[in-house]
């Protein structure tokens, strides 16, 4: 019989694998935005900027705040409000590309439904591993 560390850590390693399909099908729906024959524009990849700059106000939240036992400081606050304002743009830089007929509608939503997926990959990730316990993300 295992033990629940042994339990956890498979869990862990299914959560990771689960993360990372989740995140290819999110890039999947932001590519066939772009290159389906009917679409065929690539400004909409500009928001794989905005998938790599979301998390860094929280790392350093986290790196600047070191107390762990405070429900909220303003660090950690202004993380949130800069993470927000950068999620915010993901989702609206489509809308206004389809508002000035850059891209088509199709693309508009395809490229929505793939930062949907992506930000809630992202959101997965911190959610399990991000609690600073033996198999956080810190330790890769």
């Amino acid at each position: 019989m295992r033990d629940g560390k042994g339990f956890l850590q498979g869990f862990l390693y299914f959560a990771l694998v689960a993360l990372s399909f989740s995140g290819a099908i999110g890039l999947t729906f932001l590519m066939l935005g772009c290159a389906l024959e009917d679409y065929g524009v690539y400004w909409p990849l500009f928001v794989l900027i905005f998938h790599a700059i979301s998390p860094i106000p929280h790392f350093i939240a986290k790196r600047v705040t070191y107390d762990s036992d405070a429900t909220s400081s303003a660090c950690r606050e202004l993380a949130y409000f800069f993470t927000t304002g950068i999620v915010v743009s993901a989702f609206g830089f489509p809308v206004i590309l389809a508002r000035v007929a850059v891209i088509k509608w199709g693309a508009c939503g395809l490229v929505l439904a793939g930062n949907a997926v992506i930000f809630l990959t992202i959101q997965g990730f911190f959610l399990i591993f991000g609690r600073g316990d033996d198999f956080s993300w810190e330790q890769w």
